[in-house]
């Protein structure tokens, strides 16, 4: 158990070290603490003894252990008020009448994302709870259109699509009315067999342009599950921290968040678990020199997940008061 003067020690060093991502010396904190450095050292060798903070070779100060800031996390830190720039950027989001749900979400997240130079991740609702209400395909040219899927939960999915024969306005037509016939009501996680069972049979043989028009829809339907459920912001934040100069660390990170699979597993939760979970180093699965935080969302049958992938020197008490603040928009 720590006394009143090593808790005030080990905040302080952790919320410094978190700001200036340097070492925190013992003359820097005597004014703040009223004490001697010396009295302050002997703190810190205390402090040190316990695993909760580490002495870095290059200097004589401290910096939190991954005990340390666990500790910080479950006994010291208080959340953090949001200021009324931030509140209003996200009331703006969720306000906004135009946006259904799951585009407010992600939108919350990118803004976060920016506030925080963390990397945000949004998990959307699983495959089971998105069916297919419309798909439509707009033409650009002889071999190129826009496929647009449209879910019964009001996600939107675009994309361009290169076609490999010329096709008509009328023969695109065609095909989408007759895929729309077998697809809509279909859950994301059906569609590719039906398409491959019920719909290519369908697909008459001798006319290359609309099996043409099929395999390239082919391809966006049988992707959306994955693009759509996993939604990453600006991976490449983590070349912002100082703590990241190793060209091979950083390549490693990087191939990581380019796993969405990967992703998925490591920020999944427990469909129980409601509550903001902070996971720092080797508490995560995503690799130990970073922290995952992260929560589950559930309303009127749309689940996910929300997270926020950051360096260990990450701003645990203002990330939670963000989480929160979505959790709790999304639940109104």
């Amino acid at each position: 158990m720590l006394n009143k003067r090593q808790v005030e020690l080990l905040k302080l060093i952790v919320e410094n070290y978190i700001k200036i991502a340097k070492p925190v010396s013992s003359k820097s904190l005597c004014k703040t603490l009223n004490c001697s450095s010396a009295t302050i050292r002997n703190e810190m060798s205390t402090l040190e003894e316990l695993n909760l903070l580490e002495k870095t070779h290059t200097s004589s100060g401290r910096v939190p252990s991954e005990k340390g800031y666990r500790y910080y996390v479950d006994y010291i830190m208080q959340p953090k008020e949001l200021t009324g720039d931030d509140m209003l950027k996200l009331q703006t989001v969720f306000k906004n009448q135009s946006l259904i749900l799951s585009d407010a979400i992600t939108k919350s997240m990118e803004i976060i994302t920016e506030l925080t130079n963390y990397t945000s991740i949004v998990l959307g609702t699983s495959s089971k709870e998105n069916r297919i209400s419309k798909i439509e395909a707009i033409p650009i040219d002889e071999n190129n259109m826009v496929a647009i899927v449209v879910t019964d939960k009001g996600h939107v999915e675009h994309k361009n699509v290169v076609v490999e024969e010329k096709v008509s306005a009328l023969e695109i037509k065609q095909t989408v009315d007759l895929i729309n016939k077998f697809l809509i009501g279909t859950p994301i996680d059906e569609v590719s067999a039906k398409l491959e069972f019920e719909v290519k049979p369908q697909i008459g043989t001798s006319v290359k342009q609309q099996r043409a028009i099929y395999d390239a829809l082919y391809n966006v339907l049988s992707d959306l599950h994955e693009d759509s459920s996993v939604h990453i912001t600006k991976p490449s934040n983590i070349l912002k921290q100082p703590e990241f100069n190793d060209a091979d660390k950083i390549r490693d990170i990087l191939n990581k968040f380019e796993d969405k699979e990967f992703i998925q597993s490591v920020v999944e939760s427990d469909e129980e678990d409601t509550g903001i979970n902070i996971y720092i180093g080797s508490e995560n699965d995503f690799d130990e020199d970073v922290t995952v935080i992260k929560t589950n969302y559930s309303v009127e049958g749309v689940e996910g997940t929300i997270a926020l992938i950051g360096p260990k020197r990450m701003e645990y008490d203002r990330v939670t008061t963000l989480l929160e603040f979505i959790k709790n928009h999304i639940n109104e």
